[in-house]
C-alpha cells in the first residue's frame, strides 16, 4: 500500500480500493520536511519536519458519501502535498469519512453518520452498523491528532459538504454551538474570504461532526456547505478555487490577508428552533424544489402530522435541510432568524 501510494499519489483511490479498513497502518518521509502517516482508510496526517508549527488542521470529507465536490477538493490537495508542490508548516489531518457510501454512491449505507459523533454511535443499540464503527473510530483519530501536540495550540476542524436541494446562498456554513465563549469574526472573514459569506449560528448541542470538535477540543469547528450535490466528476471544481487558495494558504503559513469584518459582506443567520419529526405521516407543505433559506411569515402552516398543524412562530423563519423522509424522531428542518455580530469576539 506504501508503495501504490507513492507511486499514484491518489489518496482518494487507495481509500476506495480498501473501503472497510487497511490491513496495516504505515508512515513514511516527504523529503526533509514533511512526516506522513496513514492511520486508517481514509485518514491521513502530515506533520512538518523542522518547523515551528501553531495551527492543528482537521480537514474532513464525505461523511455523507453522495457529497463528492469537497472529497475531489480534499484529493486534490492530498495530491500536491504527495507530489510536494505544497510543503506545510502547519500539521493537518485529511479524513474520508464513509469509504463505502462512495462506494455505493449514496449518504450513507445503514444510517447518517454526521448523527452519531459525540458518542451518539455507542446509545441505543450501540455499535451494530458499519456507520457507527467509523463515527466511533472517527473520533479517536480526532482524539489522537489534537491530544499528541501539548501547549497553546490553535485546533480547526472544517467538514466539507454539499446539500441535497439548491440554496438562495450557495456556500454557507454552521458554527456549532459554544456555551460561554464568543464566535470568532477572524474565522468568519476566513470563511467569507473563501467564499462563504453566510452563517448559521446553532442553538443547542447536536450530534454532528463538527460539533464534536468544537466541544471536546475547543476547536473553531464547522459544517461547511459547499453547493449542491452531485456525481463525482461532475463537480465545477472552479466554484471552489477561492476555498482552496484560502486552505493552501493556512496549511503552508502563509498571510491569509483577511478583510476587516463587515456586515455588509455577510448573512448571518440564528437557528431557533429544530423541527423533529413526530409521526411517519410528517409532510411539508411546499414543493420539493423549495431552496434553503426561503423565508415564511408568522402564521404560515410549515408542515402538517398527526393531524396538528406546525406553524411558523416568528414574524418571519427561513428554512435549511428540510426532509421529511427522516425517522420518527430526527430533525426535519432547521428554522433561521437573522442574526446580529453581538456575540462575536
Amino acid at each position: 500500500m506504501f508503495h501504490e501510494l507513492k507511486q499514484s499519489k491518489d489518496f482518494l483511490a487507495l481509500t476506495l480500493a480498501h473501503p472497510q479498513y487497511l490491513s496495516e497502518s504505515f508512515d513514511f518521509d516527504l523529503g526533509e520536511h514533511t512526516h506522513v502517516e496513514v492511520w486508517d482508510t481514509g485518514v491521513i496526517v502530515f506533520s512538518p519536519k523542522h518547523v515551528k508549527h501553531s495551527k492543528d488542521i482537521v480537514l474532513s470529507c464525505a461523511v455523507h458519501g453522495n457529497e463528492t465536490a469537497p472529497i475531489e477538493l480534499c484529493n486534490a490537495l492530498i495530491t500536491q502535498i504527495l507530489s510536494e508542490e505544497l510543503k506545510l508548516a502547519q500539521r493537518v489531518m485529511f479524513l474520508i469519512g464513509n469509504p463505502a457510501a462512495i462506494h455505493n454512491g449514496t449518504r450513507f449505507i445503514d444510517e447518517n453518520l454526521n448523527r452519531l459523533f459525540n458518542g451518539a454511535h455507542s446509545r441505543d443499540e450501540g455499535l451494530c452498523n458499519p456507520e457507527r464503527v467509523r463515527a466511533h473510530k472517527l473520533e479517536q483519530y480526532v482524539d489522537r491528532f489534537y491530544a499528541s501536540q501539548s501547549g497553546e495550540r490553535h485546533r480547526i476542524h472544517y467538514d466539507l459538504h454539499t446539500a441535497i436541494r439548491g440554496s438562495k446562498h450557495e456556500k454557507f456554513a454552521i458554527y456549532p454551538y459554544r456555551p460561554g465563549r464568543k464566535y470568532s469574526r477572524e474565522q468568519i472573514m476566513f470563511l467569507e474570504s473563501c467564499g462563504v459569506n453566510t452563517i448559521l449560528f446553532h442553538h443547542e448541542p447536536t450530534t454532528t461532526f463538527s460539533y464534536f470538535s468544537s466541544e471536546n477540543y475547543r476547536a473553531d469547528a464547522f459544517t461547511i456547505e459547499l453547493g449542491k450535490v452531485f456525481p463525482i466528476g461532475q463537480n465545477y471544481m472552479t466554484r471552489f478555487i477561492a476555498m482552496k487558495e484560502m486552505l493552501t494558504l493556512l496549511m503552508t503559513g502563509k498571510d491569509l490577508q483577511l478583510p476587516e469584518f463587515d456586515l455588509k459582506r455577510l448573512n448571518l443567520y440564528q437557528v431557533c428552533r429544530s423541527v423533529n419529526k413526530h409521526f411517519d405521516d410528517f409532510e411539508f407543505n411546499f414543493t420539493n424544489d423549495v431552496e434553503n433559506f426561503t423565508a415564511f411569515p408568522k402564521g404560515y402552516t410549515l408542515a402538517k402530522e398527526g393531524g396538528k398543524a406546525v406553524k411558523i412562530e416568528h414574524e418571519f423563519e427561513s428554512i435549511v435541510f428540510p426532509n421529511a423522509k427522516v425517522p420518527v424522531g430526527q430533525r426535519t428542518v432547521l428554522m433561521l432568524k437573522t442574526a446580529d455580530d453581538s456575540n462575536l469576539d
